[in-house]
């Protein structure tokens, strides 16, 4: 009966789930049947099986955003999802599906934000929090990334689940220390990610009321904060410890993950040139990700799309609406804030995310912005229909056009 409840009581969710792993495998197409072309987190994992930092094996599959140092190679991506992989990488090896892999999170991510909204309004109706949940998983940029596994979709697809565990655990300050482990592991999955720990500090200071900087100056709301910000400081202090080692053991630095030692990278010149961060690249990116529209050739007729990225206006209309919500809730502020510091320094980054169908790096944040629009309770009036039936349209074209790229 237990079993029996349960599967009554997240029927909603289970479907989510299942519908979503299978339409992600069915577009995912043949890319379902073997391991990805980048398949970093599997060679990495492969590595700490063998209780090294290196690869143990003589080279990497391929030579594309590898770091080779000191006649070793190393991968040069943020760890957490290789230690998700590493029970399935000691059954199967270094030929484990990374694929396979990262659409069980895609569609776990439809059914853990469906689970949070029904959370944050629990008087509106089910069906609305699965509009909401499907919007996410098939009207933005979370289908291209989700189905195609390698490397930087499997990081930005995991690192959407801890966002999502994240929330969960951040609401009102509930649990300071599942919060902490999943924003520090989510910052070692997505390294912007880790900007996002900001959110769980606005509930601890206000837990019952809208954030306002009144409430961010009261010293006296900081003193009763303390017993939630405390462990969750030493959560996160305690995915960052061992991270940082891993990183002073490789690159001889705290921080360095290993991007700038990328071996034989077309960004090396510019990196060199200017660093991982500078002004130098803002005009492009915030191009990638607002402006960039896609590409329409007439003799003969033919739509295409920039690797760089397309405008998130393009790739997801309905996020027009965020502009125009019909309430700002308590929450509102709170998360727009998390949204720019998480936004942020990507706009400022050496690499649009290219290759890519839409300007990829706005996953880390579409979450937000999806909670936002639900909270924001625009009507489902003809046009928001329209708005979320064309935003499928443009990513199920970016499901099937990106996946031809390989």
């Amino acid at each position: 009966m237990a079993w029996r409840q349960l599967a009554a009581r997240y029927r909603v969710d289970l479907i989510l789930f299942a519908a979503s792993l299978a339409a992600y495998a069915l577009s995912s197409a043949g890319l379902l049947s073997h391991q990805s072309l980048a398949p970093h987190f599997v060679y990495q994992a492969d590595a700490f099986l063998h209780g090294q930092l290196a690869l143990a094996v003589p080279q990497p599959p391929n030579l594309n955003d590898w770091v080779l140092l000191d006649h070793r190679w190393y991968v040069s991506f943020p760890p957490f999802p290789a230690l998700l992989m590493t029970p399935f990488v000691a059954i199967w090896g270094v030929s484990f599906n990374d694929v396979a892999f990262t659409l069980v999170f895609a569609a776990a991510n439809v059914s853990l934000l469906y689970r949070l909204l029904r959370r944050l309004q629990p008087e509106r109706q089910e069906w609305h929090h699965a509009v909401f949940a499907l919007i996410y998983g098939f009207g933005t940029l979370a289908w291209s990334c989700a189905i195609r596994g390698e490397v930087w979709f499997s990081a930005e697809t995991i690192g959407v689940t801890l966002t999502l565990l994240y929330l969960h655990a951040a609401l009102q300050a509930g649990s300071p220390v599942l919060a902490g482990l999943a924003v520090g592991c989510a910052a070692i999955t997505r390294t912007p990610l880790a900007f996002s720990a900001v959110f769980f500090v606005f509930e601890a200071i206000s837990p019952d009321g809208p954030l306002e900087w009144r409430r961010l100056r009261d010293p006296a709301r900081w003193r009763a904060a303390i017993p939630r910000l405390l462990p969750y400081v030493i959560a996160i202090v305690a995915v960052a410890i061992p991270m940082a080692y891993m990183n002073y053991a490789r690159f001889g630095s705290l921080t360095e993950f290993g991007h700038s030692h990328l071996y034989a990278n077309r960004v090396n010149a510019q990196i060199q040139r200017y660093g991982l961060f500078h002004y130098a690249f803002l005009e492009r990116n915030l191009h990638d990700a607002f402006t960039r529209l896609p590409e329409i050739q007439l003799h003969p007729l033919r739509i295409g799309f920039n690797g760089e990225g397309m405008s998130l206006f393009v790739t997801t209309p309905l996020f027009f609406w965020l502009l125009w919500p019909k309430e700002r809730p308590r929450l509102h502020r709170a998360l727009w804030l998390t949204v720019a510091v998480v936004a942020l320094p990507g706009f400022f980054y050496q690499n649009s995310g290219y290759y890519q169908f839409g300007f990829r790096f706005s996953l880390d944040y579409t979450p937000y912005l999806i909670v936002l629009l639900a909270l924001g309770r625009r009507p489902f009036a003809r046009l928001f229909w329209l708005a979320a039936l064309a935003g499928v349209a443009v990513n199920a074209w970016g499901a099937a056009a990106f996946n031809r790229f390989y």
